[in-house]
């Protein structure tokens, strides 16, 4: 986060003086996305916010909300032989039943840390003779580079090169959200990073069924500020609707190539979310004429059962029940050096940002 001058210190200092003019009830606000997490907690947002506002972290960050039984299937794929894992770094330490990708690669297994998909691809085209498997975890952010890697592959006909896809979509996460019975939300600050491929128009059933409020807001502290401003804003006016705070990177029909590219390459299913449950439609699956290279298929891959670990409350904390220190493990047993979570794991997590920034 960059440091605010002058000219930002004042309108920060004109935000939350109207903020605390117009905070007069309680107003309870869920931020989607981890990087919103990140940036709340590092800008220590709820200190100067009014008691009033009370800001809920929830299922904004993809590797936390990969289930445990997809990550126990990719720890199964990842450990055979002739298998080159290419994953981003975040998914790397995330524990599964028994290890994570960083102890398998220190028992031998073939991982590596990638920062994209093209890299992926060139690993596959240096490695011939070895399957090379791409970990496809995010949300609408990543797909479309996932898409184009498919693309590419199936171009090129490179057989050694294949996706298992844990891709989730943000609507329906949002629909099982608003209809949980014990979550009590009243507006939510939409993330900038998926309303940049999707547009806010898949949002709007969540002020017109649910009348739940949203601005979908930039990553900076000033631009959360206006987000919550512009929420309070509807409140008073009488207004229940979706709107952009983030103008310079959001549009309201998003970003209508990269949807192109998503809808052939994917077809929404069901998926698992930790904490959630299986989702209707909330995931992405490779469609047949790209069935050669899901990984899923190719190597016939069996479903797992699996469970969380004991007393770990990642899937309470990404509903936004429970803050992080109500878990018996935060900060004593689970810490960033030694998760047991993937809410300590991931740095969009928010166990490992309110450790980080110490929020009790």
């Amino acid at each position: 986060m960059r440091t605010m001058d002058r000219q930002d210190k004042a309108r920060a200092a004109k935000y939350l003086a109207e903020i605390r003019r117009l905070a007069d009830q309680p107003l309870k606000i869920m931020e989607v996305c981890g990087t919103h997490t990140v940036a709340i907690a590092k800008n220590a947002l709820r200190d100067v916010l009014p008691p009033q506002i009370r800001l809920i972290s929830g299922p904004g960050c993809p590797v936390c909300v990969t289930d445990q039984s997809d990550i126990d299937r990719f720890l199964f794929l990842a450990a055979q032989p002739d298998i080159i894992t290419a994953t981003f770094g975040d998914m790397i330490r995330v524990p599964g039943t028994s290890k994570s990708l960083q102890a398998l690669r220190s028992e031998g297994a073939d991982i590596r840390v990638v920062y994209s998909t093209l890299d992926a691809l060139a690993l596959a085209r240096k490695n011939p003779a070895k399957e090379v498997v791409f970990l496809g975890v995010g949300f609408e952010t990543t797909a479309p580079t996932v898409a184009v890697s498919l693309q590419i592959a199936r171009q090129e006909n490179l057989k050694n090169f294949s996706v298992l896809v844990f891709h989730k979509l943000v609507p329906p996460a949002l629909r099982a959200l608003a209809e949980d019975p014990l979550l009590e939300v009243d507006a939510f600050l939409d993330p900038g990073h998926a309303c940049a491929i999707i547009g806010i128009h898949p949002l709007e059933f969540m002020a017109r069924q649910y009348g739940k409020p949203g601005v979908v807001t930039g990553f900076e502290a000033l631009d959360i500020l206006e987000a919550i401003l512009m929420i309070l804003r509807q409140r008073v006016q009488g207004r229940t609707e979706i709107e952009i705070q983030y103008k310079k990177v959001v549009k309201a029909e998003g970003n209508v190539q990269a949807q192109a590219l998503i809808t052939e390459v994917f077809a929404p299913a069901d998926a698992f979310w930790r904490g959630l449950g299986c989702i209707p439609q909330s995931g992405l699956a490779i469609r047949p004429a790209y069935r050669s290279w899901d990984a899923a298929v190719k190597f016939n891959l069996p479903l797992f059962q699996s469970v969380a670990p004991q007393h770990c409350r990642c899937g309470d904390i990404l509903k936004g029940r429970i803050r992080p220190g109500a878990c018996s493990l935060f900060g004593s047993e689970c810490t960033p050096l030694q998760p047991i979570g993937p809410c300590m794991v991931s740095s969009e997590g928010t166990c490992a940002a309110y450790y980080r920034y110490n929020i009790q």
